[in-house]
């Protein structure tokens, strides 16, 4: 049977009850917790031993704010997005080891971006990395007057002044799915796109200038469409009313191309046999074996690695490049694309 605890029940165990458990000073438990010179090694184990006993965990975020340090990064994410999940596996990845926390605040339904981000001003988060965010430019810049952001995923062309910009070359990745399916022989080609989602311009212009370049110019076809799965189901269904029927379909996303996929199923279309189809991420959802989509990947460890790192550079006063960090997509070749029939 474990030590009977020597706090109440519920109550978190503070350094007093750790000195009463150990028999020693509340300022020497102090000592030992912060692994200061000046507790012998016996007297350590003891304190050490007593904390295990009664449960007590160190205040650590107590302990940074008296020191005038949240050393709390921010993250404002899309709840919805299966890309911004993996973005965040990829933050938490480089911010930990760098000594720097992060504090999550979601973008939902009923949650716009003002407030998300108002909860982490809140939290004395000390830099904001926003997950695609939608806000004005002016709200940005606003932002960046308060504190370091670093916008991902999202071009600015400097209307956000004082915002660094991490994103992918979006309009190259688009470049790269439409080369793809013109080399398995396809020409009639639509793209559904992401309407005024960051990114959704770049990816609509790397569609329609590599359309052109393959001398495809009469064949484009651009179908409103958005983020989601319905909004994908929404162009599928527009295509399948319409005459011809393409040959393949670049969606915006990977949840739209999922969409996209549905709805061919129900209408019994065969994916890739009658029509491909190509999203863009390579999020999570892309890899499930019955999806398997052929998809443009967007390198989720280099944005995580530059978005945290210009926010930390920002915070620790060092120098950072300046304009925007670009990084290269690469397509993801699965099972939902094929020569046409």
């Amino acid at each position: 049977m474990p030590p009977t605890p020597a706090v109440p029940h519920g109550k978190r165990p503070t350094l007093a009850d750790v000195a009463a458990r150990a028999g020693v000073s509340t300022a020497l438990v102090s000592i030992v917790m912060r692994d200061a010179k000046g507790a012998g090694a016996a007297t350590r184990e003891r304190v050490l031993k007593a904390a295990q006993e009664i449960g007590y965990r160190p205040d650590a975020r107590a302990r940074l704010l008296r020191s005038h340090r949240s050393r709390l990064l921010g993250v404002q994410f899309g709840l919805q997005h299966p890309f911004h999940s993996d973005l965040l596996e990829g933050i938490y990845a480089v911010a930990e080891p760098a000594g720097y926390q992060i504090a999550l605040s979601a973008v939902a339904a009923g949650r716009g971006e003002r407030r998300a981000t108002d909860t982490l001003l809140a939290d004395r988060c000390e830099a904001l990395i926003l997950l695609g965010p939608q806000a004005p430019a002016a709200r940005l810049a606003e932002l960046a007057g308060q504190l370091p952001v670093v916008s991902v995923a999202r071009r600015l062309r400097g209307t956000a002044p004082g915002v660094e910009v991490v994103r992918t070359a979006d309009d190259e990745g688009a470049r790269q799915a439409v080369d793809h399916l013109v080399a398995l022989g396809h020409h009639d080609i639509a793209h559904i796109d992401g309407g005024r989602a960051p990114g959704a311009a770049d990816r609509r212009r790397g569609y329609r200038t590599a359309m052109s370049r393959h001398g495809l110019a009469d064949h484009v076809r651009v179908l409103p469409g958005g983020l989601t799965e319905e909004d994908g189901a929404t162009g599928a269904r527009a295509l399948l009313d319409a005459t011809p029927l393409p040959t393949a379909v670049l969606a915006f996303n990977d949840r739209s191309a999922t969409g996209v996929l549905d709805t061919f199923l129900r209408a019994r279309v065969s994916v890739p046999d009658e029509i491909s189809v190509i999203g863009f991420d390579d999020s999570h959802l892309s890899r499930l074996a019955h999806i398997n989509l052929t998809t443009v990947g967007q390198d989720i460890p280099r944005l995580a690695e530059l978005a945290v790192g210009r926010a930390i550079a920002r915070l620790e006063g060092e120098r950072t490049p300046t304009g925007e960090a670009v990084v290269a997509p690469q397509l993801v070749i699965r099972g939902t694309t094929a020569g046409p029939a």
